[in-house]
């Protein structure tokens, strides 16, 4: 198992589907494991942001086969349950690698990019009925969840779904926990009444502060208590031997890390791959630490961890993998504290 701090801080390795053939994913993700990370946020994609990137495999295929391979905590970070999906079938998803893996599966719910979601040529709404949708789907996902338990079938006709009367006939003995992606405070505050947890990209800690903030009144006006809710951090980074090397992967590999716009409405890789001519390297400066030396990702870190992260998935941009997870499982991992 990886390494848990003192106070149960958890680093894990986001692993890049969209950048890594099936099969690396998953040497990599147990690689990661040897070096002290301690689970596994995989991203779930149906094309990569740039043609650069090069992969999109099936995220809930290569969560098994890490479910096989490893002892750590996993989920999809994250999927949208709304467009390539009804609810229902991501519930079942989940809920078979939960039984399959007791204990280690989460779930990560997000409101959907058209990179990946327009694939199936629907009308692409706006963000506001995106967030209602996915809200919608996490209610019967829910459903499922706990009616499933109970032995008991249930149904759904609401604005956006209808589901007929059924359960999910595999279950889990507990439900995998429901973590909502969001970078903003409404959705925080529904997130907090509605999902066992939080996940978020890296951003400006004061922002990261309103989240959090919001997030611990939704969940105390749905009578919970917000301390006890899991916050979660996927964080970009850029580290190689040099400088010069790390800033060229986060150029090559990562342009959309340096992109300062919302790029949900962005529907194709090859749209992205135009505008990635314009990202500069000072377009990185605040967004993703790019840097040859461990101890500045180290100190970057450690303040979201100072902040209140209680799991944090780390993705390096670079084709690197092996050599980062070495540096970072024996010089970062072991200095961050709670």
């Amino acid at each position: 198992m990886g390494q848990v701090t003192a106070g149960g801080l958890t680093i894990g390795y986001a692993a890049m589907l969209e950048q890594f053939a099936p099969m690396e994913v998953v040497g990599l993700s147990a690689y990661a494991e040897e070096h002290g990370f301690s689970g596994v946020m995989a991203a779930d994609h149906f094309q990569p942001w740039v043609p650069a990137q090069g992969q999109a495999a099936f995220v809930w295929n290569v969560l098994t086969a890490i479910g096989e391979r490893t002892v750590g905590d996993m989920g999809p970070g994250v999927t949208a349950p709304t467009f390539r999906w009804h609810p229902a079938m991501v519930a079942q998803a989940s809920a078979t690698l939960a039984a399959m893996y007791p204990g280690r599966h989460w779930l990560g719910l997000g409101s959907g990019e058209a990179l990946n979601e327009h694939v199936v040529a629907g009308y692409w709404p706006e963000a506001p009925e995106r967030i209602n949708r996915m809200f919608e789907a996490i209610e019967i996902i829910r459903k499922l969840f706990t009616a499933s338990l109970a032995g008991k079938d249930v149904k759904h006709a609401g604005t956006f779904y209808k589901m007929e009367s059924t359960r999910l006939w595999t279950m889990p003995e507990v439900a995998p926990e429901i973590l909502v992606a969001t970078a903003g405070p409404v959705t925080a505050k529904r997130a907090g009444r509605l999902a066992d947890g939080l996940i978020t990209v890296g951003a400006p800690l004061e922002k990261i502060s309103g989240l959090f903030a919001k997030f611990a009144e939704g969940a105390r006006e749905a009578g919970k208590d917000p301390d006890t809710l899991p916050k979660v951090l996927q964080l970009h980074l850029s580290w190689a031997d040099t400088d010069e090397l790390a800033m060229a992967n986060a150029l090559h590999e990562w342009p959309n890390g340096g992109m300062k716009f919302p790029k949900a409405d962005i529907r194709s890789p090859w749209d992205f791959e135009q505008m990635a001519k314009l990202v500069r390297p000072e377009d990185f400066a605040g967004r993703m630490v790019v840097s040859a030396d461990p101890d500045v990702h180290r100190a970057e870190i450690q303040k979201y961890v100072d902040l209140g992260f209680d799991r944090i998935y780390l993705h390096n941009v670079g084709r690197n993998q092996r050599e980062w997870i070495d540096v970072f499982g024996a010089q970062v991992l072991p200095a961050l504290v709670r």
